[in-house]
């Protein structure tokens, strides 16, 4: 499944009653379950890492099999490690993060997500470049 017909699906379901969703394929798997939160457009609103929203792709070999904590993408789009193109990284390889501290942001839908630690650690590998378009539960982060 591309990546414009993911954001289609998103759009649809979040339109809808339909609180998840399950779609599956020999080759992927997605589930989408719905938020309750409402987002106001414009709004940066702070996207929890723990998943809502899975991606699988069984014939991909990309899994990423490290020693530590690995953050996910809780959804599809541009990840981006800044909020300005002039401004530093938020987190780089080796800094300190706790629970809740901003280390990116995805761009989905012309909405900005900041992309929170959801645990304690070490950066100990960025697994994405800037301005990467990311699909969901891909590995962008691993924590020791």
């Amino acid at each position: 499944m591309q990546i414009e017909e993911i954001i289609k699906l998103i759009e649809t379901v979040s339109k809808s009653d339909v609180d998840t969703l399950n779609y599956a394929t020999d080759s992927e798997k997605i589930v989408i379950k719905k938020n309750k939160t409402k987002l106001v457009a414009g709004e940066v609103q702070a996207v929890p890492v723990a998943q809502s929203v899975s991606f699988e792709a069984s014939n991909t070999e990309e899994a990423v099999e490290a020693k530590g904590h690995t953050i996910t993408s809780p959804l599809v789009g541009t990840f981006y490690s800044s909020p300005s193109p002039d401004a530093p990284s938020f987190v780089n390889v080796g800094d300190r993060v706790k629970k809740g501290q901003v280390i990116g942001i995805i761009e989905a839908m012309k909405l900005m997500n900041e992309l929170e630690s959801d645990f304690d650690g070490v950066i100990k590998e960025i697994l994405v470049k800037d301005e990467t378009v990311v699909e969901f539960g891909q590995p962008l982060f691993i924590l020791e």
